[in-house]
């Protein structure tokens, strides 16, 4: 028998932006994919009508646009499989639902909701299984006739699979081992539902993994209890040996507290649960996303693929092809991953100090330019390699770098106070006359030059470097003052020297 070739997917349902947990289920099925030079399928599941969120399918699209993972088809990309969104495949589904129906499978069920809101008033954990399904409105306890004229009259129903207990349903699930289920704990699941002629994401997506030819499914740990039930449908179907290998991932814990990872933990937190800011178009909420933030892509990929895998090394910073290089999921973790935001920044910061000075620049121009400075890249790009350091994200350089443009026209108070001494004004414009008289305003022009100065002086250093910097930046923070002088040169600085000695005496 010859080796299947490796196809996964990743299959969003549209109901709203795409959370970071979804982010890392299809990371991961991209990594698979490119680690056993396979394919990596897009797939819509948009079969519950009722949860279908305007713009969402492009939200989602744009989000892994953003991302840099590629699907080799799909929604948006074509292939041979199509269509790839579950709601243009409605006539395909049917004949799997009268398959199912005629082999005896599968039943008609005509139940109303009020029905069986009553049942489960009457008994307690009621579901409709092996042991209930006798006392309900169905094909199965219904004449021919009966349930055939409800259906010519158009009354509406459901299909249900129809679930024999007293089986032990194994899954082979590639980080869990083996998983068994009892059937009897199952309950006869609809498949598909007359009203609007659709059918459940159970059937669609069994009927889909077998048509799209898909070989291992890798989905969060939310969807394990649904695998029992997924097996049973492909043996149904007779399609044992087409049969996917299952992955559940762990499920993506709050940063603090028991429990999974929700919007309210970013909201308190100050952290996005969305790649990309969101838009809700019936609360008209707007949710911060990662590329909004601030963040990198790299630096976000690179974040979540640790997030439940270990690669079994120290090594942190991957690209997405060493990524790909080091993927195994079977070191996949089966407990819980802490969200630790605080290690997303960390990777930010990693990446910020990675880039060229030159991309970094790229970005900090135009926050340069719209607070009204007009900058050579030279120069930004000179001021980006003094601070890059200093910052989580290239928004942060700002506040931290404005005094390189913009003169400080008021000195911070506490500074000041512990800065600037009675003697600080008579130092500054001794330091003020010397600057103005040197030729070479380089650093290595002035450094020696002014410490010759202070210790032929014997002036306190420590004293006269804090008066220096109050003067050109305006508080007691920033990189070496030469490194400042020289970039504001010899002009700037010494206006900056005068001007503070003027206003602090």
């Amino acid at each position: 028998m010859t080796e299947r070739k490796v196809r996964v997917r990743f299959a969003p349902s549209p109901t709203g932006a795409l959370h970071i947990g979804g982010v890392r289920t299809a990371l991961y099925n991209y990594l698979f994919a490119h680690k056993h030079q396979g394919d990596l399928v897009f797939r819509i599941e948009d079969t519950d009508s009722t949860r279908f969120v305007p713009g969402a399918e492009e939200y989602i699209i744009e989000s892994f646009r953003w991302l840099g993972i590629k699907f080799d088809e799909g929604v948006g990309i074509g292939g041979p499989h199509g269509p790839y969104r579950q709601s243009e495949r409605r006539e395909i589904y049917k004949q799997y639902v009268t398959q199912l129906l005629d082999a005896g499978k599968a039943y008609y069920a005509f139940d109303t909701p009020q029905e069986l809101e009553a049942k489960r008033a009457e008994i307690q954990n009621f579901q409709y299984d092996a042991h209930t399904r006798m006392q309900m409105r169905n094909s199965l306890t219904m004449p021919q006739e009966e349930w055939e004229q409800r259906i010519a009259n158009g009354e509406q129903y459901v299909v249900r699979f129809k679930i024999e207990p007293g089986r032990q349903i194994h899954v082979n699930d590639m980080i869990r081992g083996d998983v068994v289920v009892k059937s009897d704990i199952l309950d006869d699941k609809v498949l598909y539902k007359s009203a609007d002629e659709l059918p459940t994401y159970h059937l669609a997506n069994i009927v889909d993994d077998h048509l799209m030819e898909i070989s291992h499914v890798i989905r969060g740990e939310e969807w394990l209890p649904s695998a029992p039930l997924h097996v049973l449908l492909y043996e149904a179907f007779g399609w044992e040996d087409s049969m996917p290998r299952f992955a559940h991932l762990p499920l993506l814990l709050k940063p603090e507290g028991k429990g999974k990872l929700s919007k309210r933990d970013g909201d308190r937190l100050g952290f996005p649960v969305f790649p990309l800011e969101w838009h809700d178009p019936k609360s008209n909420e707007v949710s911060t996303g990662y590329r909004e933030s601030g963040y990198f892509p790299e630096a976000v990929i690179n974040f979540l693929a640790l997030l439940g895998w270990n690669p079994g090394t120290e090594q942190e910073i991957f690209s997405l092809e060493e990524l790909v290089e080091a993927f195994d999921i079977t070191k996949c973790s089966k407990s819980g991953a802490k969200f630790d935001y605080k290690k997303g920044i960390w990777f930010n910061h990693e990446y910020i100090l990675r880039k060229s000075n030159e991309e970094i620049a790229d970005l900090f121009a135009p926050i340069v330019a719209n607070n009204g400075v007009d900058e050579s890249m030279e120069r930004i790009k000179t001021v980006v390699g003094l601070m890059k350091d200093r910052v989580d994200f290239v928004k942060e350089l700002w506040p931290l770098c404005s005094f390189f443009f913009i003169a400080p026209i008021e000195y911070d108070e506490k500074t000041a106070k512990k800065r600037w001494k009675d003697y600080s004004a008579q130092q500054m414009t001794e330091l003020a006359d010397l600057l103005e008289s040197l030729d070479d305003f380089s650093i290595e022009g002035q450094e020696p030059v002014v410490m010759q100065w202070v210790e032929d002086k014997g002036y306190k250093l420590g004293d006269v470097m804090n008066a220096f910097r109050l003067a050109l930046v305006g508080i007691g923070k920033g990189p070496g003052m030469f490194d400042i002088s020289a970039f504001l040169g010899k002009e700037e600085t010494v206006r900056r020297l005068r001007r503070a000695i003027a206003v602090l005496k």
